[in-house]
């Protein structure tokens, strides 16, 4: 990896950053072709038949049909290339590996706040073991934020009311800035932080040291089973596979359901969060749309923490765990 930079892009600190650098690359090059070409020519012609002497009418050029395929075809193939290229490193950017470390983000005004999977949080710091896929789950508790890391090459709008993601993978240890890049009130330009990249033996240390102690508190999927039982999930919503009022959680994040008047839905965080805040938005064909909201019942963490769970409900290991309890 790049740990220099050049004149114009920082140091290339992931493993998506050299695409991204490569087709920057290309259509600046064909850019300043084309301008020192054009430039040129125009200069030249400018010089070579300015009118030095009163003549008549110059003769009439209809068109010249080479010319004007050179001129079409050209910048035609130019754009196919550069758009083959570009949604190479779209689906790149866009398709998280399976075995990514999935890191919770929440943005507020001016800070970044991180909840990794053991119930650990950090501040304006994410922490990270190199050489591991990360996907950050990211929303904003106020106003529309960007969580941008130049040497990434990553950028993704951080929104209220809704989860987006993205993901990176950072190779070698080292110190990365964060920086908003959406103008979120005048605190934008204090609202940085910095990526750590740890080797994995340090970041397991790391991990440990900031573990999240019972008396502090349990990690997310814990206290959203705590949550599941307290709040009377469990009198419609089944853990065991059966359906009850209610579709049953488990095995349900990352399906698709039937809905009520014709369409699906995929089950991810954003259709887990309308569904607890908006439950009529989207019936599930089948089931009676009797589900109250919990909108100012639920906080943010609360929803988070009952997702967590849910998703844990749906990992591929669930059967076997539950055969080690019996």
């Amino acid at each position: 990896m790049d740990s220099i930079g050049t004149l114009l892009l920082p140091p290339q600190s992931s493993t998506v950053a050299s695409q991204v650098d490569s087709l920057f690359y290309f259509i600046l090059g064909i850019s300043i072709f084309f301008f020192v070409l054009v430039i040129g020519a125009a200069t030249i012609f400018v010089l070579k038949y300015k009118r030095r002497q009163a003549t008549g009418p110059t003769p009439q050029i209809d068109h010249n049909t080479t010319l004007e395929i050179l001129w079409t075809g050209i910048p035609i193939i130019i754009v196919i290339i550069i758009f083959i290229f570009g949604f190479k490193v779209y689906l790149v950017q866009s398709i998280t590996p399976k075995d990514a470390l999935e890191i919770r983000l929440t943005a507020q005004r001016w800070m970044w706040t991180f909840t990794y999977p053991n119930g650990a949080n950090s501040a304006s710091e994410l922490v990270v073991p190199a050489g591991k896929p990360i996907r950050l789950l990211m929303s904003s508790t106020d106003v529309i934020h960007s969580f941008f890391v130049p040497d990434f090459r990553v950028k993704q709008d951080v929104l209220p009311n809704r989860y987006t993601t993205v993901w990176f993978e950072a190779p070698d240890p080292g110190e990365h800035l964060i920086e908003c890049a959406e103008y979120c009130g005048r605190g934008h330009s204090q609202m940085s932080g910095k990526v750590r990249v740890l080797s994995e033996s340090d970041y397991a240390k790391w991990l440990d040291s900031s573990a999240v102690s019972p008396a502090a508190g349990i990690s997310p999927e814990k206290y959203g089973e705590s949550l599941y039982r307290s709040k009377g999930c469990f009198s419609c919503h089944s853990t065991d596979g059966i359906p009850s009022v209610g579709p049953t959680f488990k095995g349900a994040y990352g399906s698709t359901v039937q809905l009520e008047g014709g369409g699906q839905a995929k089950v991810d965080e954003n259709y887990i969060r309308e569904s607890i805040l908006e439950p009529q938005a989207k019936v599930v064909r089948a089931f009676p749309p009797v589900m109250p909201t919990f909108q100012g019942v639920l906080k943010d963490n609360d929803i988070d923490a009952l997702i967590a769970y849910i998703k844990s409900l749906s990992t591929p290991n669930e059967e076997s765990k539950e055969g080690e309890k019996r």
